[in-house]
Order: C-alpha cells, then sequence, then structure tokens
C-alpha cells in the first residue's frame, strides 16, 4: 500500500511545482514591493546559501577563500524567492507524504486490530465450545451407566443365555443319540450259534 502510494505522491509533487510557479512570482513581485520583505525573509537565505555555495565550490577546486563578496540586492531577492518558493514546494511535498505515510500507518493498524480482535473471538469461541464438550461428556458418563449400560448388560446377558441354552441342547442331544445307540445295539445283540463239535470216532 505505501509503495503504491509513492507514485501518486510523486505525481502531486509534481502538479505542486507546477503550481507553486505563480507562487514565486508573486513572492518576487512582493520582495520587490516591500522593503521588509525583500530584506528580513528573502535576502538572508538567499546570502546564506550563496556562501555555502561558494564555500563548498572553492574547496572541492583546492582553493581556500577567506573572504566570499555577497551578492547584490535585486540577485539576492531573485535567490531568495526562488529559495522561498521552493522550500513551500519541498515543505508542502514533505507533508503529503507524511501524511500518506501516518493514514497507510494507521489503516495498517486498524487491520491488525481488527485480525487480533478477531483471533482473540476465535480463541473464546473455542474455549467455550470445550467447556460444552466437557459438560456433555460429563453428562454422558453420568447417564451412560443409569440407562445405556444397564441395557448393555441385559443384552449381553440375554445373548449369553441363549448361547448357553443352545449349546447345552445340542450337546443334550448328541448324548441322547448315543445312548439310543447304544441302548439299540444291547437289544438288538445277535445271540451266539454253538460252536459245531467234532463226531466221536468209533471204538475198533
Amino acid at each position: 500500500m505505501v509503495v503504491g502510494a509513492f507514485p501518486m505522491a510523486k505525481l502531486f509533487y509534481l502538479g505542486i511545482r507546477q503550481v507553486s510557479k505563480p507562487l514565486a512570482n508573486r513572492i518576487k513581485d512582493a520582495a520587490r514591493r516591500s522593503e521588509f520583505f525583500k530584506t528580513y525573509i528573502c535576502l538572508p537565505p538567499a546570502q546564506l546559501y550563496h556562501w555555502i555555495e561558494m564555500r563548498t565550490k572553492m574547496r572541492i577546486m583546492g582553493f581556500h577563500a577567506e573572504a566570499i563578496k555577497p551578492l547584490n540586492e535585486d540577485a539576492a531577492a531573485e535567490l531568495g524567492a526562488n529559495l522561498l518558493g521552493e522550500a513551500i514546494v519541498f515543505a508542502t511535498a514533505g507533508s503529503c507524504l507524511l501524511l500518506e505515510f501516518w493514514r497507510q500507518k494507521s489503516s495498517k493498524h486498524r487491520r491488525e486490530a481488527a485480525r487480533v480482535a478477531t483471533v482473540l473471538s476465535l480463541q473464546e469461541d473455542v474455549i467455550h465450545l470445550e467447556d460444552v464438550l466437557d459438560e456433555l461428556q460429563v453428562q454422558v458418563q453420568a447417564a451412560l451407566p443409569r440407562s445405556a449400560l444397564d441395557e448393555l448388560r441385559a443384552e449381553l446377558r440375554a445373548e449369553l443365555r441363549e448361547e448357553l441354552r443352545a449349546e447345552l441342547q445340542a450337546e443334550l442331544q448328541v448324548e441322547l443319540k448315543e445312548f439310543k445307540t447304544q441302548i439299540c445295539e444291547d437289544l438288538y445283540e445277535p445271540e451266539l450259534e454253538p460252536k459245531p463239535q467234532c463226531p466221536e470216532a468209533p471204538e475198533k
């Protein structure tokens, strides 16, 4: 968001520079008409700027100038008016950038606060659901031994009884069949035939 706002700020800065040209012309006219404005507002910044500029240029070129000739009043008034116009433009553009940065930061802070509030709300909902779940578990554990567990026990007992009855009946039927078979074999056992005897040899 802030990166996207800088091109707009640059365009706004260019617009301010275009608008500042008539403002600079008015400052120049005021400097020409008013001695107070020219003497105390335009000339001191212009002379200071000229002195710093000349000292810097002389040092870059390797010269050591002890005294620098000041500008004449007309040139100083012209330079002072230009500096004042540029200062107004720079101050306005800087203020716009600061306002845009503050707006973006405030928007980001609001979004972050909204996100934190949402997270806290979700955490509260989760805690509430956990409490409800614990209560339900306690209720289920309290209700199961009285009703559901008794029913399960009764069903299991009934199933076990049925299974035991079926097994006992099957065993009794098998034993009855074996007993009947044994009795039938004892009753209908054939008599043993006498062994044939050898005839006695006649006496001589």
